[in-house]
């Protein structure tokens, strides 16, 4: 076994874009959002304006789709200076349907890698977001049997990890958390002294992204997909 992680006895996992496609979704309603906007506004405007109200909206309605939804409506009255019509205020409603009953795409080798870790490790789903949506897309997705616990937490800082392992009753040197956020998944873990592997999703959401400076010096591993995790914990 890898020394640097011989006292691993619990594995954490983050659950959109890492287990299963999630921001690719936001991305395309988007694109959707500003066509409808488009009558009103340059693309690249509506999507500052929409970024804004979603950051504005965070300590209101939390992450997830419902929030969303609720930030392109809001939008959608600023941008048109009221005059927005019930019809387009349908089709914003219908976007935020349409996400929210995405089949759920595994990435891959995430049932396989699971399955072998879940023979050695206590494994642990640790996502932030809608109760219900995350709820809905893990029954969906058919990978709940592998996990011994599932936390949504209404936000992912150090505060909340901290937490979450006092209340599990898990050491910090005995843990790992396997994301793709290094915002959210990574960071905040390696200040608390446990470890991380970060697993790039190939599209980041702005609110996630972290500069240079936040991650020099800082002690994580990153792979390229989740089935190396298997490789570097042997």
């Amino acid at each position: 076994m890898n020394t640097e992680y011989q006292h691993i006895k619990v594995i954490g996992f983050d659950a959109d874009d890492t287990l299963w496609v999630n921001e690719t979704y936001f991305r395309d309603a988007e694109l959707e959002f500003a066509k409808l906007m488009a009558p009103y506004e340059t693309a690249n405007k509506i999507d500052q304006e929409l970024f804004k109200k979603e950051m504005d909206n965070l300590s209101l309605y939390g992450y997830g789709v419902k929030g969303f939804v609720l930030s392109m409506v809001e939008s959608a009255i600023e941008l048109s200076n009221g005059s927005v019509s019930n019809d387009t205020i349908e089709k914003i409603l219908a976007i935020g349907k349409d996400m929210l009953n995405k089949p759920v795409e595994l990435l891959d080798g995430v049932e396989e890698t699971l399955k072998t870790l879940s023979l050695d490790y206590r494994l642990i789903l640790v996502t932030k977001g809608d109760l219900l949506d995350q709820e809905r897309k893990l029954e969906k997705s058919n990978l709940s049997s592998y996990f011994h616990h599932i936390e949504v937490l209404s936000d992912k800082k150090e505060m909340n990890y901290s937490k979450l392992l006092n209340h599990l009753d898990i050491n910090p040197s005995e843990f790992l958390m396997v994301g793709n956020s290094l915002k959210s998944d990574i960071l905040p873990l390696v200040n608390l002294k446990a470890k991380a592997v970060h697993v790039p999703f190939h599209t980041t959401w702005l609110h996630e992204q972290v500069n240079d400076q936040d991650t020099k010096q800082k002690d994580y591993k990153t792979i390229s997909s989740l089935s190396d995790l298997k490789t570097i914990l042997n």
